[in-house]
C-alpha cells in the first residue's frame, strides 16, 4: 500500500490528459487503497516538476493520503548509501526513502533505478516492486496486480 513516485513520471499521474496507468495510480491513492510517501530530495523534485502535484499534495497530506518523511533521516541514509557505493542509479535519495519509510512500490521509468529498487541488498522484507510505463501506458494486468498487492509496506531499515 505504500508507494514512491519518481519525478520522471509525475506528469503521467498529475496531467489532465495523462495516461491510463498514471490515472489509475492516482485513483489508487485517492481512494485510500494506496499511500504516497515523499521525503528528502524527492520532495523538492516532485514540487518542481508539477504544479498539479503541489496542489494535490497540500490536500493529500491533510487527508492522510500522503506522508512526508523527515528529511534529516532520509538525507543521512542517502549519505550512507552514497558512501557505500551500492547503488548503480543516481537516485540514492529514492532508495534511502524506501529504506526509511518501508515503501515497497516505486512508480518510475528509470531503468537503473529499477535495478537498485529490485536489489535484495538494498530493498528487502518485502522486496521492492516496480510500477512502470516503459512497455506501455495502458493500465495493464501487471499494473492492476501491483496495485492489488497488500504487501507493499516493509520494515524500516
Amino acid at each position: 500500500m505504500c508507494a514512491i513516485l519518481d519525478a520522471n513520471v509525475v506528469h503521467e499521474v498529475f496531467k489532465v490528459d495523462g495516461h491510463d496507468a498514471g490515472k489509475q495510480f492516482l485513483e489508487w491513492i485517492n481512494t485510500g487503497r494506496g499511500h504516497l510517501v515523499i521525503g528528502g530530495k524527492l520532495t523538492a523534485e516532485l514540487s518542481k516538476a508539477s504544479e498539479s502535484f503541489r496542489q494535490w499534495a497540500k490536500i493529500a497530506r491533510i487527508q492522510g493520503k500522503m506522508t512526508i518523511v523527515h528529511d534529516g533521516e532520509v538525507d543521512q541514509t542517502e549519505k550512507d548509501l552514497t558512501d557505500a557505493g551500492n547503488c548503480i542509479s543516481d537516485d540514492t535519495h529514492i532508495i534511502a526513502l524506501a529504506q526509511v519509510s518501508g515503501a515497497r512500490l516505486l512508480y518510475s521509468n528509470d531503468e537503473a533505478l529499477h535495478k537498485d529498487f529490485g536489489n535484495k541488498k538494498l530493498i528487502d522484507h518485502p522486496r521492492g516492486k516496480i510500477y512502470s510505463t516503459i512497455r506501455g501506458r495502458d493500465f495493464s494486468k501487471t499494473h492492476r496486480d501491483l496495485l492489488a498487492n497488500r504487501n507493499l509496506c516493509g520494515a524500516k531499515s
